[in-house]
C-alpha cells in the first residue's frame, strides 16, 4: 500500500482515538445518517419509472392482465382501487401488444365488433339481441370517453314491432355512470349523455332516458328529463330567484344587511294539449255556391182526388184548384281559417311564488320600503295575476350573531397566526440546532485533529531523540527536495554522552523550527528503519 495512503489511515485512526465518548457518538450518528441517505437515494434512483398500462379495468380483466405480467416477470403496481395497472415505461408497449393478442381486456371487445362474430345460422332473436348489445356497447364506450367519466354502462329497452299491438310504446334507456375520484358531473354533461343516448335510438325522446351515478344519485329520470323531479326544479328555481334578489340587495343596502327567502309552488303534472280555432276572413270569396229553383203550375180539373176516409177510401171533396208549386234552395261554402295547435306541458310550471325580504333598518337611510319592494318585484319576476306576493320589512338585525362571527373569525386568525409563529419558531430552532451541531462537530473535529497533530509531533520528537541516540548526525535530505543550507547553533564541545545527547536534541529543535515537515519525514524514516532492523 502506498505510503501516503498508509499515512492517511494512520492519522485518521489517531484522530478517532483522540475523540471523547460524545464526539464518537456524534460521529457515528452522522455517518449513519449519511449512509442511510445515500442508500435511500440509491434505491430511489434505481427504481424504474412506472407508466399506466391500462386504466378503468374491470376486476376480471385486471386479474387476467396481472397473471400475464407475473408470467412474463414484469413488475407492476395497482392503483385507483385496482382499476389501473402501472408497469415500467420500457415494458408498456410490449405488454400492450401481448395483452391485445390474448384478447385483453375483454371489456373493450364490445360494440359493433359483436356483429363480426355472428354466423349465418343465427336466428332472428339472436340477431336482435346482438344488435342491441352492440348499440349498448358503442354508447357505453362513447360516454366513457367523456372527461371525468371512469366507466359507463347502457341498457336499452326497445319494444318489438308487432301487428297485434294497437299502440306502440316508446323505447327507454338506463345509463349507469361511474365518475373518477372527486369528480361530479355537471348539468351540461348530464344533458349531453341524455341527448346522446336518445338520438342513437329511433323514436326515443330525451325524457325516456334515466341516468344514475355510482353513488345512487338520480341525475335524470324517465318522464322528467335531466332536470330532475318537481322538488329539484322547485329548489333550483328558488335558488336562482334568491341569488338574483340577494345580489341586488347587497349592492343597494350592503352585504349582510338583507336576507331573502323564496318559496315556489311548482306543478308536478305534465300534459299534452291540442287546440283548434276557426276564424272567418274578411271579404273572402266563397269556395263553392249552389242554387236550385223548382216551379210548377197547372189546373186542378175534375179530379177524383180527395181526402182519405176512415177506411182509407178517398172521399171526393168536390174542390177544384190551379195546381201551382214553387221551391228554391241555395248552398254556399265560405272560406274559413283553421289553426290546430298541439302543446306538451312539462312538469315544473310555476303556479305561485312568494318572496320575503328582511332589511336591516339601521343600514337603510336613503331607500324606502316601497322602493325596495319595487326592485324585488322586478328582480324576482313577480306576477300578481298568478297570485305571487312580496313582503319587505325593515327591522333591526340582531348583532349577537355578528359579534360571535367576528369573534370566531378573530380567534381563527389568531390561531392561524399562532400556528404560523409556532412553525417559524420550530423551524428556526431546528435550523439553529442543525447549525450548532455542525459548528460543534467541526470544532471538535479541528480540536481532535490539532491534538492528533501535536501528539504526532511529540511522538516524532521522542522517536527522533531515541533514534539519534543510536545513529550519527548530520541529516541527509532527499535529492528531490530543495536544498536548504542547514545552520546549527554553536554549542560547546561535548565532553560526555549526556552533553552529546543534549547537543543533538537542541539541533533537532532548531531544525524543526526552520523546516518542521522535513524534520518529521526524517524522524519517521528513522523510526521505520529502526522498526525494520
Amino acid at each position: 500500500m502506498p505510503q501516503q495512503v498508509t499515512s492517511f489511515f494512520r492519522r485518521l485512526g489517531d484522530t478517532i482515538r483522540g475523540f471523547s465518548v460524545a464526539q464518537r457518538v456524534i460521529a457515528v450518528i452522522g455517518v449513519a445518517v449519511i449512509g442511510l441517505g445515500a442508500a435511500g437515494l440509491a434505491m430511489w434512483a434505481s427504481q424504474p419509472s412506472y407508466t399506466p398500462l391500462f386504466s378503468g379495468l374491470q376486476a376480471a380483466d385486471a386479474s387476467s392482465i396481472v397473471d400475464q405480467l407475473r408470467t412474463d416477470g414484469v413488475p407492476y403496481q395497482l392503483t385507483d382501487g385496482g382499476g389501473t395497472i402501472m408497469v415500467p415505461q420500457q415494458k408498456v408497449y410490449d405488454e400492450r401488444l401481448k395483452a391485445a393478442s390474448a384478447g385483453l381486456p375483454t371489456s373493450t371487445s364490445n360494440g359493433y365488433s359483436l356483429l363480426d362474430k355472428m354466423g349465418v345460422t343465427s336466428s332472428e332473436f339472436q340477431q336482435s339481441v346482438t344488435y342491441k348489445r352492440a348499440m349498448e356497447g358503442e354508447l357505453a364506450n362513447t360516454i366513457a370517453a367523456m372527461k371525468g367519466v371512469k366507466t359507463a354502462s347502457v341498457r336499452l329497452a326497445i319494444p318489438e314491432d308487432t301487428v297485434f299491438v294497437s299502440e306502440k310504446k316508446d323505447p327507454t334507456a338506463s345509463v349507469f355512470v361511474e365518475t373518477q375520484a372527486g369528480v361530479t358531473l355537471t348539468a351540461d354533461q348530464v344533458q349531453a349523455i341524455v341527448h346522446l343516448t336518445s338520438a342513437a335510438v329511433t323514436g326515443m325522446q330525451p325524457t325516456d332516458v334515466a341516468v344514475v351515478d355510482a353513488n345512487g344519485n338520480v341525475l335524470s329520470t324517465v318522464g322528467a328529463g335531466a332536470t330532475g323531479g318537481a322538488d329539484k326544479q322547485a329548489t333550483d328555481y328558488e335558488a336562482r330567484v334568491k341569488s338574483a334578489v340577494q345580489d341586488m340587495l347587497d349592492k343597494v343596502v350592503g352585504v349582510g344587511n338583507a336576507t331573502v327567502a323564496v318559496a315556489a309552488d311548482v306543478s308536478t303534472e305534465s300534459a299534452q294539449r291540442t287546440e283548434e280555432s276557426f276564424t272567418s276572413p274578411t271579404n273572402a270569396p266563397s269556395l263553392s255556391e249552389t242554387t236550385q229553383k223548382e216551379t210548377y203550375s197547372g189546373t186542378g180539373g175534375n179530379s177524383a182526388a180527395g181526402v182519405l176516409g176512415p177506411d182509407n177510401i178517398a172521399v171526393p171533396n168536390g174542390a177544384t184548384g190551379n195546381g201551382t208549386f214553387n221551391s228554391e234552395s241555395s248552398t254556399k261554402d265560405n272560406a274559413v281559417d283553421k289553426v290546430t295547435e298541439q302543446r306538451t306541458i312539462p312538469a315544473g310550471a310555476i303556479n305561485r311564488q312568494t318572496v320575503s325580504v328582511a332589511v336591516n333598518s339601521d343600514a337603510v337611510s336613503n331607500v324606502s320600503a316601497a322602493e325596495l319592494r319595487s326592485m324585488v318585484n322586478a328582480a324576482a319576476g313577480i306576477d300578481t295575476k298568478r297570485g305571487d306576493s312580496v313582503s319587505v320589512q325593515l327591522v333591526p338585525f340582531s348583532k349577537a350573531g355578528a359579534t360571535e362571527a367576528a369573534k370566531a373569525i378573530q380567534e381563527a386568525k389568531d390561531a392561524a397566526a399562532a400556528d404560523q409563529l409556532t412553525g417559524i419558531i420550530r423551524t428556526s430552532i431546528i435550523g439553529a440546532a442543525i447549525v450548532a451541531a455542525a459548528i460543534i462537530a467541526f470544532a471538535l473535529f479541528r480540536r481532535g485533529r490539532k491534538r492528533a497533530a501535536e501528539d504526532a509531533e511529540l511522538e516524532a520528537e521522542r522517536a527522533g531523540t531515541a533514534a539519534l541516540d543510536a545513529s550519527a548526525f548530520p541529516i541527509a535530505l532527499e535529492p528531490a527536495a530543495p536544498t536548504i543550507p542547514m545552520q546549527l547553533d554553536p554549542v560547546p564541545d561535548p565532553t560526555g554522552p549526556e552533553l552529546e545527547a543534549e547537543r543533538r536534541r537542541q539541533e533537532i529543535e532548531s531544525l524543526a523550527e526552520r523546516d518542521p515537515q522535513k524534520t518529521a519525514e526524517f524522524l519517521r524514516s528513522l523510526m521505520e528503519e529502526r522498526a525494520g532492523a
